[in-house]
């Protein structure tokens, strides 16, 4: 606990910043000692100027360290910085990690094992069955799912990735005890048993919009790859793809129709050179430490039907392959008649969930 306390201060000091707190504390080991330290020989260090160097030497802020101290305590949350050995190992290989990760539940070493999955807000059907059939395989293959708790993609990445009984974790862009959006309270409480919430901002921090890039670099910085579902030409997506990018990370992205605004942004990364998303193999096979693991998808004979279709929907579903099944069969098997059956499959088909091909033959599409 006293340790804290001056992870916390050096946090709050003015001016100092990530890699200046990386660089003080590889040279003098522990916080503790960088308040201790001589002016003169704070400025050795890399970054450090004469006016950094005063500003930690006069640091007065010790009460509101205390207080936030005594808060994490009080909301029984863990506080992580970057000398523990259960700091995440992909964040701390990034060049702005964090000094200090609030944290609400447990980080695993599992958990190095993780894709970020991110999108638009706003999301249509579409977006939201891609996103679960993604998580959902990923997650059941033992692979972490992590993502922003917001609206739209994200939550669905978060929930989908539960409900397989996954580990998850979300990162805020407020404080880790302040919950955005506010509907979100049932779906923190389940992650936080079931994975972690995470943040690098200080307790009680509102969801202001300037924090929420910097989020972002936390949530590639936690993966091996981002995988991009839906977003427009200006999602904050995009941007978690750039960090992505700029660690070395892989970027994936799933195509989709070429009307739709929310196809924009991950058309634009593959032109860029994400990698296409068919089929989660196509992740899986291309993150080496992935190749290990066995996929849970289900064969042929065992569809996994996604949860939002109704209850026709999943009878015809069900009965799809991944090798063209005609019509007659279809019918068949499920005892729906021609002209419901042929308005299913086009709504199945304009949701992506299938292809039709020339002589009434359809065909399963699996993400």
């Amino acid at each position: 606990m006293d340790e804290w306390t001056y992870w916390i201060a050096l946090k709050l000091v003015e001016g100092i910043g990530e890699v200046g707190i990386k660089n003080l504390i590889s040279k003098f080991h522990n916080p503790k000692r960088v308040f201790e330290s001589a002016v003169n020989e704070l400025e050795k260090v890399d970054g450090i100027g004469p006016k950094t160097a005063q500003s930690i030497k006069s640091f007065s802020g010790w009460e509101s360290v205390e207080k936030e101290i005594r808060d994490i305590d009080r909301l029984r949350l863990k506080l992580l910085v970057l000398t523990d050995s259960s700091y995440p190992k992909n964040l701390f290989n990034i060049f702005y990690s964090p000094p200090l990760i609030y944290l609400k539940g447990d980080l695993l070493p599992e958990d190095d094992l993780a894709v970020a999955i991110v999108g638009s807000r706003i999301t249509d059907r579409y977006g939201k069955i891609v996103t679960e059939i993604i998580s959902t395989e990923l997650a059941s293959s033992g692979i972490t799912i992590v993502s922003g708790m917001a609206r739209g993609i994200d939550s669905v990445a978060h929930a989908s990735a539960l409900k397989a009984g996954g580990r998850t974790i979300a990162v805020l862009g407020s404080g880790v005890d302040v919950i955005y959006p506010p509907e979100g309270k049932k779906l923190y409480d389940e992650i936080s048993n079931n994975g972690a919430v995470i943040s690098e901002f200080s307790l009680g921090s509102a969801p202001d919009a300037v924090n929420f890039p910097k989020r972002n670099r936390l949530i590639s910085g936690l993966s091996l790859g981002v995988i991009v579902t839906r977003a427009t030409e200006k999602s904050g997506s995009l941007i978690t793809a750039s960090f992505a990018l700029e660690q070395n990370r892989e970027v994936f992205a799933v195509p989709g129709n070429v009307t739709s605004r929310l196809s924009r942004g991950t058309h634009m990364l593959i032109k860029q050179g994400a990698k296409l998303v068919e089929t989660v193999d196509d992740i899986m096979n291309e993150i080496e430490a992935f190749k290990n693991l066995k996929t849970n998808r289900s064969s042929e004979e065992n569809v996994n039907v996604p949860p939002e279709l109704n209850d026709d929907e999943r009878t015809i579903y069900s009965v799809l392959k991944n090798d063209p099944i005609h019509i007659d069969e279809i019918i068949t098997m499920t005892g729906i008649n021609s002209a419901k059956a042929l308005s299913i499959l086009l709504s199945l088909e304009l949701n992506g969930l299938l292809t039709q091909l020339p002589g009434k033959m359809f065909q399963l599409k699996h993400f």
